[in-house]
């Protein structure tokens, strides 16, 4: 890819990253964003374009990139460190041990996302609290919004996704998803465009037929067939017609007659 497309290709993501924080407010004066970086392709995406969203928005804001070495066996840690210090970024390290927790309460051969996912977002959250953050920014695409919607839908038995904002339930942070408006195969393009140092999560990605791989499967096989079937389904999730729904509570709630 040469320069040229590649430029073209940010400001496309960069667009989609403002019109995000114009419709959802996710960014606002004097934030503290502590960006979490695991490492892998949407999390250095999000950096790299946070860091330009500093340059174009009317105010002032910060970040801060933090990495959560979870005791993964050969996570290369210092792969995220010696980048972060070369750009200037500044960050913070933190070591906690969930790999043995994960390993010993999951059987082999099951999903550990879940109970790694639970884990790493409470200490996430702590770690944001003590860095005075006044937003915690993670780095889930339009595809992740989408697949979460299916599999909640098809295994969960409810309408419900990842919003691109959202408050945690103890109230102590607000939680943004910057690439909300992004499609992954851009966020892929861009990142080996851009030559960031991937480091992959090692302790699920070796984890075959994740109902999540199945639901990408099933939403790459529709694109392909139909290309506006992303952008459908995410205007979907912005069109609610509750009267057409069968959430009694909910019609309850808005004033409509049982």
């Amino acid at each position: 890819m040469n320069a040229t497309d590649t430029d073209a290709l940010e400001r496309r993501l960069l667009r989609h990253v403002q019109r995000a924080s114009k419709q959802f407010r996710l960014f606002e004066p004097n934030d503290r964003i502590m960006v979490c970086l695991s490492g892998g392709k949407d999390s250095w995406a999000m950096l790299h374009l946070l860091r330009l969203m500093q340059t174009v928005v009317p105010f002032e804001m910060s970040l801060v990139a933090v990495n959560l070495d979870q005791g993964h066996p050969g996570f290369p840690a210092h792969v995220i460190s010696d980048y972060l210090v070369e750009h200037g970024y500044e960050h913070r390290m933190v070591s906690k041990d969930t790999y043995a927790v994960v390993t010993e309460k999951i059987p082999e051969g099951k999903t550990y996302c879940s109970l790694c996912s639970r884990l790493r977002r409470g200490i996430l959250y702590d770690v944001a609290v003590d860095l005075g953050c006044t937003k915690i920014a993670l780095g889930h695409h339009r595809d992740d919004i989408l697949h979460t919607a299916l599999l909640n839908l098809f295994f969960g038995g409810k309408l419900a996704t990842m919003p691109p904002k959202v408050y945690s339930d103890d109230g102590r942070n607000t939680v943004i998803r910057p690439l909300a408006l992004c499609d992954e195969d851009d966020i892929a393009t861009y990142a080996a465009a851009k030559q960031f140092p991937i480091v992959p999560c090692d302790l699920c990605g070796s984890q075959d037929n994740l109902q999540r791989q199945q639901m990408k499967a099933l939403l790459n096989g529709l694109a392909a067939e139909n290309p506006r079937i992303k952008g459908n389904m995410m205007a979907a999730l912005g069109n609610v017609n509750v009267s057409h729904l069968l959430d009694l509570d909910l019609r309850a709630r808005v004033g409509l007659p049982d």
